[in-house]
């Protein structure tokens, strides 16, 4: 079996390696792999902390995911020698004032009966555990199962474990730096048998996995049932270097948890490194601006100060925006055509696709495959994730924070903004 996967991001470098496990021959197309919205990532593994109201679909879905990285970082840890950047570190969510703890102790309320593992703790406690924590905050939540990976050293390692000779059954994949421009369609009944590239080259495929982010859906050729209504989001992000001054010997961070935060009602992350690095985010706007907003990496900075005062002091490495594939119920797409065979879309994953990629690469090469679903939980999960959701007659994508529809019909005191 050949599989052709338009997008090599970290939802289809992951597919490829899942495929490729299985004894497929898998050829990656992408001009500029892993460098879109996977490459402006934090990779916050945080299954708990993501939680949002009006989501409830979403929340199996991202613990599934989470719950297989373990297993996949041991696979890629024996492919290849390059570093996953996978760490077990905790997360600390904080509010900065009393609006924004009640807030998060209404939102605990959700993640509570949901059977989510998060402990609410004093704000001295949290300071135990991380000093650079400002000393005025209002309140403080510990969330241990909440990790994180750096996706440019996970993209770039499955990348090489899936490339690389003798890691799997399946061949060696081939990476071709063009873009998919439209489906290879022949045959009575038809059905999708490769792809065209910016370039005029034809190649032949079983199946064409359509991967690529927002991109994925501008593919010419794609069928009516999978035309479904992606957007595109723009997220703002900061990254930070801790000089050495503002550390003690043997330390290379100001801080080892993920720190999150609602300050003044509006969230922010910041995500440590183990060299010393700072990621910030993210803002969530749906403008025209494919570069970063000078306003949204102001309000990242000022209101990540205010969580970890000593940021103002680190360096400025970089500030750069991605758009990311948003769907109207911000669940991923995942799914086929019963009228035209040969083709799998994989999109729609936006903010979730780093934490999503291991449940979504599994879910995409089991329709590759023609895998049936392995267990309740899975049907469950292919039927969330279907194309079929999206009627011909469904509405522009919309945000969620601003739909009705996807509010919860009696709202709490006080509730958090939509998570930038």
């Amino acid at each position: 079996m050949r599989v052709l996967i338009a997008g090599a991001g970290i939802i289809g470098v992951l597919t490829a390696w899942e495929l490729r496990r299985r004894g497929v021959a898998v050829t990656l197309i992408d001009p500029t792999p892993a460098q879109g919205a996977t490459r402006a990532a934090a990779g916050m593994l945080a299954p708990v902390s993501e939680v949002q109201y009006g989501q409830e679909a979403l929340y199996p879905l991202m613990l599934a995911s989470a719950a297989q990285y373990p297993r996949l970082v041991a696979e890629l840890t024996q492919a290849t020698p390059e570093p996953l950047g996978y760490r077990q570190t905790q997360t600390i969510v904080v509010g900065v004032d009393q609006s924004d703890r009640e807030a998060l102790a209404n939102l605990h309320q959700v993640q509570l009966r949901f059977g989510m593992d998060i402990d609410e703790i004093s704000v001295a406690a949290a300071r135990r555990l991380e000093s650079a924590l400002a000393p005025r905050l209002a309140g403080a939540f510990l969330i241990p199962g909440d990790h994180q990976v750096d996706p440019r050293q996970l993209a770039s390692a499955a990348l090489d474990a899936v490339c690389r000779p003798g890691t799997a059954d399946g061949p060696p994949a081939q990476l071709i730096g063009q873009r998919v421009r439209r489906l290879l369609i022949e045959g009575a009944p038809p059905r999708v048998t490769g792809a065209v590239t910016d370039d005029g080259t034809r190649w032949s495929a079983d199946v064409v996995v359509l991967a690529s982010g927002v991109d994925a859906t501008r593919v010419e050729g794609l069928p009516p049932h999978l035309r479904v209504p992606l957007r595109p989001v723009y997220g703002d992000i900061v990254r930070l270097r801790t000089p050495a001054r503002l550390l003690l010997p043997g330390e290379n961070t100001l801080f080892t948890s993920t720190l999150r935060a609602q300050v003044h009602g509006q969230p922010v992350y910041l995500v440590p490194r183990d060299d010393g690095g700072i990621v910030i985010g993210a803002t969530s706007r749906e403008d025209d601006l494919d570069a970063p907003s000078t306003g949204g990496t102001f309000r990242l900075l000022r209101d990540a100060s205010a969580v970890v005062p000593a940021i103002l002091e680190t360096e400025l490495v970089e500030v750069m925006a991605r758009a990311r594939p948003g769907t109207p119920d911000d669940l991923p797409v995942i799914g086929t055509d019963p009228e035209l065979p040969g083709v799998v879309l994989s999109s729609g994953y936006f903010r979730h696709g780093v934490l999503l990629a291991p449940l979504g690469a599994r879910l995409t090469a089991d329709l590759v495959t023609g895998s049936p679903a392995r267990d309740a939980a899975e049907a469950s999960y292919r039927a969330a994730t279907a194309p079929e959701r999206f009627s011909a007659s469904a509405q522009p994508a919309t945000n969620p924070a601003t739909n009705p529809a996807t509010k919860p019909t009696t709202k709490p005191p006080t509730k958090p903004k939509e998570p930038r």
